[in-house]
């Protein structure tokens, strides 16, 4: 089993704390402009869509924020024969909405980019996505693993552990990633009523108008429609 097919079997659980680092700043990055995005009428009150519409035109993370996020999104969860990769199902921008959504990630994220960028600088000479991928990846082991993670490396290791949890969060609530889980959701089914044998049993059997107005499927589609009494008419 690869590790994509192992990561479906991970149960998505609390999301863990963040890095608490100080003294981030932005100061001369370029900022990403907001994509125009819409969403269905439905499932959103006004309120709601009104406070989506607000958050999807600001920005928060700058260019060179969300290019690290886009990297680690896809060594976390890379691209398969059948699937795209994290990117492909548009997960940094789930991530920047997030940080808008949620602020409690805002400096957790953006102090780690900087964590990972000082250790990307001390073991290279140079950022986290200017190393190659080889680099990348041995930059990721050494904070992917909770239980294995040195002392010194724990910050990183919250950070990570934030970006996986958003990652696979992103990811698998995207079209992209419930069909990569063969998810079908819910469907219409056929009630043929209590089986005859069940009902003879106990002695019981359907009354034959209600049978017909309840349990005809060629009526499936009917709205009931009930009288004044409480008859079921239709």
């Amino acid at each position: 089993m690869n590790r994509r097919d192992s990561i479906k079997s991970i149960l998505l659980g609390s999301l863990a704390g963040g890095v608490a680092l100080q003294g981030c700043s932005t100061e001369g990055a370029s900022e990403v402009a907001p994509k125009e995005i819409t969403f269905p009428d439905y499932g959103r009150t006004s309120k709601e869509q009104l406070r989506d519409k607000v958050l999807l035109n600001e920005v928060f993370f700058n260019e060179h924020e969300i290019a690290t996020i886009a990297v680690l999104c896809d060594i976390i969860l890379p691209s398969n024969e059948n699937f795209g990769s994290a990117t492909d199902a548009e997960v940094p921008a789930f991530v920047e909405f997030i940080v808008k959504d949620i602020e409690e990630y805002q400096l957790p994220l953006r102090g780690g980019i900087m964590w990972l960028d000082n250790f990307s600088n001390k073991l290279y000479n140079k950022e986290f996505i200017s190393c190659d991928e080889l680099e990348q990846k041995n930059i990721c082991d050494q904070i992917a693993y909770p239980e294995e993670t040195e002392l010194e490396l724990l910050p990183g290791e919250k950070f990570f552990t934030n970006m996986r949890n958003l990652t696979l969060t992103g990811y698998y609530t995207s079209k992209m990633g419930i069909e990569d889980l063969g998810y079908k959701g819910n469907g219409p089914n056929i009630w043929d009523g209590i089986p005859a044998e069940v009902l003879e049993k106990h002695g019981l059997k359907y009354d034959e108008e209600w049978l017909a107005k309840c349990v005809n499927q060629e009526n499936r589609s009917n709205i009931a429609v009930w009288d004044d009494d409480g008859n079921l008419t239709t």
